[in-house]
């Protein structure tokens, strides 16, 4: 039997046992760098397997090998862990046990899916030369990002440059597809908060007030000169602003405003260039109206680039693997991944893979409460993760 056939057949005769897995993580997700039973979850499913060369990184990460029959090329494969402070409002039986926690972005299915991915490997580890790191990685959603944590470990950089391959979910994409982009792909991102300083006092005498709600409301809409005016058509470029606080009254007028935000880009240039501009218009309104303002735009993720040798090599694979009705191009995604770190000293991949379920109501966007996936996947995404790590190692 062909590799490709075995890897197949182990991926579907596994698939009902990893739905318990992942149903098991999802019950039971950690915010970032908080991920200790999950952690401790996730070795011991390794140990089952058989893998016991496993290293801790990053305090709640953990990396393993898996080695092939004789010395040959090393791949990466990389999964992320940490869960959202979101509560869940699905009904199904395997919902969130920690109320105001959820796996929301499918870091569960990315866990199991390698899990899976490392069962199969692990199996045919005598018919493959080269070893295969899996990288359970912690602390994706939250600054400054696991990956720079990981990054420093002594286990990670004795490796040296070494290719990555990471995927994530998509409910946007139906299941049993996957989705490949060459070159530029997510965006940089970067947070951003603003604290207008006002003088609060009674609605009824907004003479005697320097009101921060209102100069907020000229920051915010004059703040989208920076993409609209700024910014070259020819440039990606996103502001927006999802959180302000404003605590007064209907007759109160605060004393402050807190505004909150993020601004993504696919060009570092100019990305320094609008955060300059952006910080000088905010504070030179809110100052031009009376107020005093602190601006605090923290440097985020970089934009993440997809290596072009290896992405087409892994698009190929996946054509082999799934057929080409199941493998597309893929768009700009305006989203930010800190896999991007990777990117910067390693050739890499970072693939979707298709969760979504018109059929069966499963069309939920990601960091929503009621993101769900269509099981199936794993099969898919297990299963091929497996293939591609092997035609890497060629």
């Amino acid at each position: 039997m062909k590799t490709i056939d075995k890897i197949k057949q182990l991926a579907k005769t596994y698939s009902e046992e990893f739905i318990g897995i992942r149903r098991y993580l999802h019950q039971h997700p950690e915010l970032s760098f908080k991920e200790y039973e999950t952690c401790t979850y996730v070795r011991q499913q390794l140990i089952e397997i058989g893998i016991v060369d496993i290293k801790s990184v990053a305090d709640t990460g953990l990396l393993a090998t898996i080695n092939g029959l004789c010395e040959g090329k090393t791949i990466l494969l990389r999964a992320d862990m940490d869960a959202l402070p979101i509560r869940e409002e699905n009904t199904v039986e395997y919902v969130s046990q920690n109320i105001g926690v959820m796996h929301a972005c499918g870091h569960d299915v990315h866990m199991t899916s390698l899990l899976l991915t490392a069962k199969i490997l692990f199996q045919l580890r005598h018919e493959f030369s080269g070893t295969v790191k899996l990288l359970f990685q912690p602390g994706e959603e939250l600054m400054p990002g696991g990956a720079t944590l990981v990054m420093k470990e002594a286990d990670y950089k004795s490796m040296g440059s070494v290719p990555h391959l990471g995927q994530h979910v998509i409910p946007k994409l139906p299941v049993g597809k996957v989705g490949f982009r060459s070159g530029l792909f997510m965006a940089s991102m970067d947070e951003i908060y603003i604290t207008i300083i006002g003088k609060g006092g009674h609605a009824a005498v907004p003479e005697e007030c320097i009101d921060p709600i209102l100069i907020a409301s000229h920051v915010i809409v004059a703040a989208q000169q920076v993409v609209s005016r700024m910014a070259s058509p020819k440039t990606p470029s996103v502001l927006s602003f999802g959180r302000i606080i404003g605590d007064g009254a209907n007759n109160v007028i605060p004393d402050k405003v807190i505004i909150e935000g993020t601004f993504r880009t696919y060009d570092e240039e100019w990305r320094t260039e609008a955060i300059d501009k952006l910080t000088k218009m905010v504070k030179s309104i809110a100052e031009g109206m009376g107020a005093e303002c602190i601006v605090d735009i923290p440097r985020g993720y970089p934009h993440l680039k997809n290596d072009p040798e290896l992405t087409n090599a892994m698009k190929k694979g996946a054509l082999d693997y799934l057929g080409s009705d199941n493998v597309v191009d893929l768009d700009l995604w305006m989203a930010a991944e800190d896999f991007a770190y990777y990117t910067l000293k390693n050739p890499a991949c970072f693939y979707l893979l298709g969760v979504g379920n018109t059929e069966k109501g499963i069309t939920s966007g990601l960091h929503t409460p009621t993101f769900n996936i269509d099981e199936s996947s794993l099969e898919t995404g297990g299963g091929l993760m497996a293939w591609l790590a092997l035609e890497s190692l060629v």
